[in-house]
Parts: C-alpha cells; sequence; structure tokens
C-alpha cells in the first residue's frame, strides 16, 4: 500500500497481522508508568500468528476462522496449511482471501454495526 498516493516517493508500507480468540487477562501494570496489558496464552497465540504471517497477509487461528465466520458468514478466507508455530506446535493456519470484494464485504459499515448491536450487553 502507497504510503502517500500524491506522492509514490514516499515508498509503500508492508505490515503482517495475526489474530486468534480465546481467554485473556487484562490488568494495568506499573505505578510509575501504568500500562494497560493483555496476558495470557491468547496474547502469545495471536503473536505467533502474526509473526508466521506473510506480509501483507492477515492471518488467524482455527479458533478465530471460526469466530470470524459465525459474525461475517460471507467473509472469504483461505487455509495456509499446516505452520509450525514456535512453542505451540503444527497448527492448520488460515488467511484472509485478499481480494477487494471481500474487503468491501468486510468493511461494510452495516455488518460491524450488526456485530457491535449482537454483543451488547442489558446493561450499555
Amino acid at each position: 500500500t502507497l504510503i502517500d498516493e500524491e506522492d509514490p516517493s514516499l515508498g509503500y508500507i508492508s505490515i503482517r497481522v495475526g489474530f486468534h480468540s480465546g481467554p485473556v487477562v487484562a490488568s494495568v501494570v506499573g505505578e510509575l508508568n501504568p500500562r494497560y496489558c493483555l496476558l495470557g496464552d491468547t496474547v502469545n497465540h495471536a503473536s505467533r500468528m502474526e509473526s508466521n504471517s506473510d506480509v501483507n497477509q492477515i492471518s488467524m487461528s482455527p479458533q478465530a476462522k471460526t469466530l470470524l465466520l459465525e459474525q461475517v458468514s460471507h467473509a472469504i478466507t483461505q487455509t495456509r496449511g499446516t505452520v509450525s508455530i514456535k512453542g505451540k506446535g503444527d497448527f492448520e493456519c488460515f488467511s484472509l482471501d485478499q481480494s477487494r470484494d471481500n474487503y468491501e464485504v468486510l468493511l461494510d459499515k452495516d455488518v460491524f454495526v450488526n456485530i457491535i448491536d449482537e454483543n451488547k450487553t442489558d446493561g450499555e
């Protein structure tokens, strides 16, 4: 992706994204410089998904894929095959299809509004 479409000389940005779903512990850590932290195996697994991702890809675990498809059933995913994840073993990994049509489906405002509405609790 171009950093600035009006000035291509600035170059391109390349990122890797990985996500996983599961339990975490959240806490504020530190006194002098407090920080909000997420801790747990789920965070480590998500980090491994990112570090094993290809450039400009969104990688996900089987659990994350299942939850994504429950919320956006028409999202398109692709298997990346079995990937050796450090400290975890071999896992089947998936990536989000990069076609423009798929991103337009995922970025559809109404899709996210519906997901947010479905996840609200009575106290909100």
